[in-house]
């Protein structure tokens, strides 16, 4: 679709390292943990999720592409990670926090585990987009000053296609 949300290109956005550690929070069946995977070939992704149906249909798709380096984890990140501090170089938040209730604490989940100078992309709806009339879009103001008072610094802000806006931070 003309103008949709291409994972590929906004990864290409990013300084990406072959032996990265990336977390991608909220999943869901792979869109953007497959792609990334292949681009950290030598690295590792904890693909994390709230939901066991989505992380089956990613297993079985890794499995079928013999990727191996995805690691699956069911857990809610509003409620925290099983995660390490300071162990992942990369926090993925793509379609997510449109559907968090507390943006904060997923902004803080996403900073605990992340290095010193470790990178969180965040991609999700805008609002006055005719696909989500229905569900909640992120107000990026809101994200942007969440960020701020964790001491996120704002590294990039870019336009992800016709219905979605793209935030980098870094810790």
């Amino acid at each position: 679709m003309e103008g949709f949300l291409n994972p590929i290109e906004i990864l290409n956005q990013l300084e990406l390292k072959e032996d990265m550690i990336a977390a991608d929070f909220g999943c869901g069946s792979g869109g953007w943990v497959l792609p990334l995977a292949k681009k950290l070939e030598e690295g590792k992704i904890y693909a994390i999720d709230i939901l066991e149906e989505p992380l089956s249909a990613l297993r079985a798709r890794t499995k079928l592409e013999k990727i191996s380096n995805i690691e699956t984890i069911k857990a809610d990140v509003e409620r925290g990670t099983p995660l390490a501090s300071n162990s992942i170089d990369l926090v993925l938040m793509t379609n997510l926090l449109f559907e968090c209730e507390d943006k904060k604490m997923v902004l803080e989940e996403g900073k605990r585990v992340l290095k010193k100078e470790g990178k969180i992309l965040i991609v999700d709806w805008i609002k006055d987009n005719p696909l989500t009339p229905k569900i909640e879009w992120v107000d990026f103001e809101e994200i942007k000053k969440i960020a701020e008072e964790l001491n996120l610094k704002l590294k990039k802000e870019f336009s992800a296609g016709k219905y979605h806006q793209g935030l980098i931070f870094e810790k």
